[in-house]
């Protein structure tokens, strides 16, 4: 039975919250891993430690009634904190990209994003950009925030609609061309992947994506810069 559910939450997990490629910026495969191995693990050794040949049919059936309740327990802790710590937007900083994730995000400035970024997406991530700074002293106070843990893109009331920020993210973006005659792992990446392939070069453009613990790179459409695709690559090394 666990198998069963663990193997549905697989499914949802890496389909809806977690999509290609959050299950790895994300770590959604690691918290998944977490899970099944919590739960796993649970039930037979639970089993195994309240075992005992002297016990009645009814105390072994209360037992494993309080197993399987304790499995449960744990299985939706998991599941909540995995849902808690979900992508939901995928943000233009300045010069990058960043995976957002719900748990980042000031629960008392939810209110003040863009009217359709005011209920947090449960069906993937989407995309916002952060807006141009009003002045000198809310571009300190972001900065200040972001050095003490809270993102420039994990702000909603920084927040401005993606389409609006096109022209700012093409004049930062780079030629993936450039990328790929500099570094041979990229140029590796993107003939390895079949969906890649198939793009013309001179009409993609890069920009880095930060994640939970690592940056990969967002590869754009020149023309209107929506993702295109990703490579597990950190533009940043040389």
């Amino acid at each position: 039975m666990s198998a069963v559910l663990i193997g549905l939450i697989a499914l949802w997990m890496f389909n809806v919250w977690y999509p290609e490629p959050f299950r790895s910026l994300s770590g959604g495969l690691t918290l998944f891993f977490l899970i099944a191995f919590v739960d796993l693990l649970l039930g037979p050794g639970a089993t195994l430690v309240v075992s005992s040949p002297g016990k009645s049919k009814r105390e072994w059936r209360t037992d494993v009634a309080l197993i399987v309740l304790v499995q449960l327990a744990a299985l939706f802790y998991g599941v909540w904190t995995v849902y808690q710590a979900r992508p939901v937007f995928l943000a233009f900083e300045i010069d990058r990209f960043r995976a957002i994730h719900a748990i980042e995000i000031p629960i008392e400035l939810l209110g003040s994003g863009p009217p359709d970024t005011r209920v947090l997406p449960a069906y993937g991530p989407r995309l916002v950009a952060v807006r141009p700074f009003v002045d000198a002293k809310e571009e300190a106070d972001a900065t200040m925030a972001a050095l003490g843990g809270v993102h420039l893109g994990a702000r909603p009331d920084l927040w401005m609609s993606y389409e609006n920020a096109v022209p700012q993210i093409l004049e930062a973006a780079r030629p993936i061309g450039e990328l790929l005659n500099r570094r041979l792992d990229a140029l590796a990446a993107w003939n390895d992947s079949s969906s890649y392939g198939s793009l013309n070069a001179d009409e993609v453009l890069y920009l880095p994506l930060v994640g939970r613990s690592s940056f990969w790179t967002i590869l754009l459409d020149r023309h209107n810069a929506h993702p295109v695709g990703y490579l597990p690559i950190d533009p940043y090394d040389p």
